[in-house]
Formats: C-alpha cells, structure tokens, sequence
C-alpha cells in the first residue's frame, strides 16, 4: 500500500512511527505546509519507505496532485477537522481510499441549539457517499481512538456480548499530569474548543438525535486500572452520530473527563470571543482569536517527556447479556504515556489515536476491512481489528461490572 498522510503534527508523527514498524505498506508520504517539521519527523524515524514533502492542506487540487503522483492507495488525513472537506474531495478526486479521525464539523441550530441538531458532525461526509459508492472507494470515517475504537468497542459487544442494547455510552478519562504548565491540553486546542463548546449530541432511539448545553449531565464514571472515579460530562462527538447506523440500541452518548479547572478556561475563551474562528484585525493583520489562542499554547505533540499517566478511553454498554441476564460491560483501551514514549517517542494521546488509525489501515491494506461509500467504524467485523491491535502489542480489554 502506498499513503499520504497529510498533516505531520502530533497524530501524523505517531502515525508515521508506529506503521514503520509494520510491513503493510512500500511508501508512506508525510506531508505538511510546514515542509521542515514533516522532514523533522522522517529524519527521526530513519526509515527509507518513509518521506516528507510540503503541502498546503487547505487546497484540494494541490492534495489531489500530490496523491496522483505519489500513486496513493490511501489519502490519510491527520489534520484539524476544519481541513476535512478539501482533503475529502481530493482523495476521491485522485481515485484513493481515504481515512479521517475526525469528521466534518457541525453548525449548530440557530433558533434552538440546545435542544435541536443543526448540521451534524459527519453530514457533508455522509452525503456525498453514493458518489464514493458509484467510484468504487471507501471513505472510512471517524477512525481514532473516539471515534474510532469505541465504535469497534460498540460493534464487538453487539455481536459477541449482548443480546439487546439499552445504552452505549462512550467514556473517555486520564490520570495524566504536564509538568511546568499550569494550562496545557495534551490534544488539539482547536479542535478540543469546537467539540466542548459546541451544543452536544444524544440519540434515542424514539427521540432521535437532540443536544443539550456544553458540559451538561455530569456523572462520576470510574475509570479501570487504578485510575479510579473522574467526573465526565456530555460533549459533542461523532460516535453519537456513528453508533445508531449499524449498532441496535436504544440510546448513545458520549461523556469527557475534562475536569473542573479545563471547563473554566474553556468558557472564558468563550466569553472572551477567544474560541471564535472568523478573523478580526489587529493592527492590520487578520487573525482568527481562535488560532492565537492554539499559537500561544504549548504544542501538545511536543509534551511527552513532561507528561505521566495514562489515558482510558472505552465504551461502556448496558442491557441484556447473550444469556439473557442484565449485563454492564466496559471495552475499553489504555495507552501509558511512559510507554509510549518509550516505544515510539510520541505522547499517550497521539500515540492512541494514531495506534487505532494505522491498524484500521492495515485491515484495509490486507482486504480484510473493505468496500465501498462513507462508512464509520462500527460497519466492520470487531474482532480483526482487537486482535491486530494486540498484535501491535496494545491489547484492548474487557471490564464487566454490576448491572
């Protein structure tokens, strides 16, 4: 398989790294605007299938142009969510496959944006699928940790665990701490910002999809492996989305473990105008607040050897067990960041984002995950994938607990 992974941030890195560990693919091209950082990336890892180039992912033709010539099996996207629509059209454009972990953003509704969906996460994606379907490639969508391994996590406790479904409630929590900085997010700020202040999403199955406040429904979730009870509250993510298309249940949510002090910051950026996107001018140059805030903040991929933790992320399902009694199952996967580090050089949070996309790219490379159209996760046989990701030597495990 050859791919183009564009964006050579944080999750680009991880993903270079781990893959050069596997021999799936003959070439893996990193491509970035900042040209430097992407040859930075291929220089550490030193390995010749491996290379970097420039690349200004905000234009179609230019990412279309580079997969032809490159000869690209797969478009792999590794940029902000905001990058999605030109990196899409030009996967297909170029006749590739294309993977994202993060799906096209949303727009609230403007009359009642919490308690009505506007545009969903996913929906400019989801629309164009019979064109994909008609050319005879697949757009695998939401193909992270969350989303991504959760939905696999879903998928898995339908076919192997449950008989029926009441909730899939996905929960995500750390134990994580940045040493030297009293404020550092250990993921995007862009996109942690637009899904934590957007409006989230809940399905029902009799409701269908509605939103609520930003942090609303707190409840204390305890995490597995010694990192014990954290509050999680609602946030906007794809898996609500996601899940309801393949998975029969009654209800889907997410819940974030973001903490008392992440939620602060947060809605001051928001009372400042600081989340905004659209630029302003300042002294005569036209900025988005958004982007100085993201530019005065430590770079998340540049923080590993300050962190100490782990990150749990994880599906937790309810319902009835395939011996027809009540059952609660928690499938969940933990990355220590000491590990991680040791292993690839990469933080825990990259590295288990990038760690779901390169064994879903590889189920692909093998035929194994196939087809045609926009298709989430959840669409595919669970277990090649828990098992490969064993094989990468970061197994996913199985928690039951009290009905």
């Amino acid at each position: 398989m050859r791919i183009l992974v564009v964006g050579a941030g944080g999750v680009g890195e991880a993903i270079a790294a781990i893959a050069r560990r596997r021999d799936f693919f003959e070439r893996l091209v990193l491509a970035d605007i900042d040209e430097l950082r992407a040859r930075r990336v291929a220089d550490r890892l030193g390995d010749a299938r491996i290379a970097a180039t420039k690349l200004d992912a905000s234009n179609a033709n230019d990412i279309a142009e580079l997969a032809e010539q490159e000869d690209a099996d797969l478009v792999l996207n590794a940029c902000d969510p905001r990058f999605n629509p030109p990196i899409f059209a030009a996967a297909r454009a170029a006749r590739a496959n294309y993977l994202d972990m993060a799906m096209t953003l949303s727009e609230p509704d403007p009359d009642e944006p919490y308690e009505r969906p506007g545009v969903k996460l996913g929906d400019a994606q989801f629309a164009e699928a019979g064109e994909w379907e008609e050319a005879g490639l697949l757009a695998l969508v939401g193909m992270g940790v969350e989303p991504g391994f959760a939905d696999v996590a879903a998928r898995y406790a339908a076919d192997h665990l449950f008989s029926d479904i009441d909730e899939v409630a996905v929960r995500d929590g750390a134990d994580l701490v940045v040493e030297g900085y009293d404020f550092a997010p250990t993921f995007s700020i862009w996109t942690t910002i637009e899904e934590c202040l957007n409006p989230p999403l809940i399905w029902e199955r009799e409701r269908g999809f509605y939103t609520t406040p930003p942090f609303s429904e707190p409840e204390t979730f305890v995490f597995p492996e010694g990192i014990g009870p954290v509050e999680c509250v609602n946030v906007e993510h794809e898996e609500v989305v996601l899940v309801p298309r393949a998975v029969d249940c009654r209800r889907v949510t997410f819940k974030y473990g973001l903490g008392d002090e992440f939620i602060e910051v947060l809605k001051v950026l928001h009372r400042l105008n600081l989340d905004s996107t659209d630029p302003i001018d300042v002294r005569g140059a036209r900025v988005a607040p958004r982007d100085v805030v993201a530019a005065a903040l430590p770079n998340p991929a540049e923080l590993g050897d300050r962190m100490k933790g782990r990150t749990c992320a994880g599906t937790y399902v309810t319902g009835t067990g395939k011996d027809g009694k009540p059952r609660a199952t928690y499938v969940y996967h933990l990355a220590d960041n000491e590990q991680t580090m040791a292993l690839d050089g990469c933080q825990a949070v990259v590295w288990q984002t990038a760690v779901m996309a390169v064994v879903a790219v590889e189920l692909m490379a093998s035929g194994t995950w196939s087809g045609g159209g926009v298709l989430g996760p959840e669409s595919f046989d669970a277990v090649p994938f828990l098992d490969l990701l064993g094989e990468y030597g970061s197994p996913h495990a199985v928690e039951d607990r009290r009905p």
